[in-house]
């Protein structure tokens, strides 16, 4: 199939069809005598792959790596050391932004605590003061 037929299928744009091909991570691509790419029916599936490894949080190096050249050959151990990994990358930052989340609350809670007769820029001072910023 062409390169068109293949972005309507996948949802993906052309370009993005074409970059994955460039980064090695679409391999499966071939080339007519005219140098029109030829895209088999495995390449939804690579695709649909890369998309929702991406929007899972793969970079595409660390694609690059999950993914073999042939969908027939997977290292099973390899792919779930991966994807245990990538658990523990999401609840880590979970955790992280949880963190982030609480010290912003109670940063906010200080600041709409400015009293009446205090100007924004002493408030900000008695805020920064409270938290040991600046």
């Amino acid at each position: 199939m062409k390169i068109g037929e293949l972005s309507k299928i996948t949802g993906l744009a052309s370009s993005r069809i074409r970059f994955y091909e460039s980064i090695g991570l679409l391999q499966v691509v071939k080339r007519q005598a005219n140098g029109y790419r030829d895209y088999p029916p495995e390449a939804i599936t690579v695709l649909n792959l890369i998309d929702v490894a991406q929007q899972a949080g793969f970079t595409l190096d660390e694609l690059r790596a999950l993914l073999p050249p042939d969908l027939t050959q997977w290292d099973h151990e390899f792919l779930v050391k991966a994807l245990h990994q990538k658990l523990e990358d999401i609840e880590l930052l979970q955790k992280k932004l949880a963190e982030n989340k609480s010290k912003l609350l109670e940063v906010l809670k200080e600041v709409e605590a400015k009293p009446e007769d205090m100007d924004c820029d002493d408030n900000a001072r008695r805020v920064l003061s409270q938290f040991n910023i600046g």
